[in-house]
């Protein structure tokens, strides 16, 4: 199978009407070399462009190859192009049509699709750019770098060293959720106090120490807004509910109820307040590894 990049006329005048509306791969290079084309009499075609080329033999073969390729690739072998930030894909019927103006199509199979096999959105953002910098190619049609990698991610295969990557991060975060459990309630605390600094939150209070309600008083001078934080290594519901009422009765805009164990159904736990946020241990394991504290950690249970 291969995969070729087409661009659809000159600055992407075609796009539009080829990705949207006739669903077809567009040629340029008008010539009166298509039934050579056709045929497969490449040396007519090569002598051709050779002249239109100036006898520039370099210029000539660049032109013919690709040229071949819209011609002779197979309905298996897919086509991609780019269009409003997005990746299109698709394969195409092997016949070639000709169009009043010279320029010639192929239609496509189905129709071009900016999403993957499993659905997925494939936007310039979540491709590696050695595939996107294509856009920048000077030609009409031309193969890619990482045709492996692009394969998979037509499927919607996740790529090896990515699930590599994925599995060892899964295995971290098991990891460091032992090691949070296993925190004495001062450094629990502190942890979580190291939490929302980094994240930009400053302290209002000494921790833990002003209000029996209130382990964290805490101001974001990004949002301007006051966080409520209560951090228990040990809950239930009743506690939930008896902090919730604390905090309904301060002035804060919102709460933050931080546990890493609980006693009874966590299905219990509400979640329909908007102003109130739950962490359990697993969410506090994701902040910890992306705020950079797992060596934090592993000092405090060394």
């Amino acid at each position: 199978m291969k995969i070729r990049y087409i661009k659809l006329g000159l600055n992407g005048e075609w796009e539009e009407e080829c990705i949207l509306k006739d669903q077809t791969l567009r040629l340029g290079y008008q010539s009166s070399k298509h039934q050579e084309s056709l045929r497969g009499d490449w040396e007519a075609v090569r002598d051709y462009w050779l002249k239109v080329r100036d006898g520039n033999q370099r210029s000539a073969s660049r032109d013919l190859n690709q040229i071949r390729d819209f011609y002779e690739l197979k309905k298996t072998d897919i086509w991609v192009t780019f269009y409003s930030r997005k990746l299109y894909w698709c394969h195409a019927e092997e016949d070639v049509h000709e169009l009043n103006d010279g320029t010639r199509i192929r239609r496509v199979i189905g129709s071009w699709s900016c999403k993957d096999k499993k659905g997925n959105l494939l936007t310039i953002e979540n491709i590696d750019g050695r595939i996107t910098k294509v856009q920048g190619y000077q030609g009409t049609i031309c193969a890619v770098e990482l045709p492996e990698y692009l394969l998979r991610k037509i499927n919607g295969d996740v790529q090896p060293e990515i699930q590599a990557t994925i599995d060892s991060l899964a295995d971290l975060k098991q990891r460091v959720e032992e090691l949070i459990k296993g925190l004495w309630w001062k450094d629990f605390e502190l942890l979580v106090d190291l939490i929302f600094s980094q994240s930009g939150w400053q302290r209002v209070s000494v921790l833990g120490k002003d209000q029996k309600s209130l382990d964290l008083d805490l101001f974001s001078p990004v949002t301007q807004k006051r966080a409520f934080v209560q951090v228990k290594s040990s809950t239930n519901i009743s506690d939930l509910q008896y902090y919730q009422e604390e905090f309904n009765k301060s002035d804060h805009d919102e709460m933050y109820f931080v546990y890493h164990t609980f006693t009874g159904d966590p299905e219990q736990l509400p979640n329909n307040n908007p102003k109130v946020s739950i962490w359990d241990v697993s969410r506090i394991a994701d902040l910890v590894i992306n705020a950079g504290l797992v060596r934090w950690l592993l000092t405090k249970r060394s």
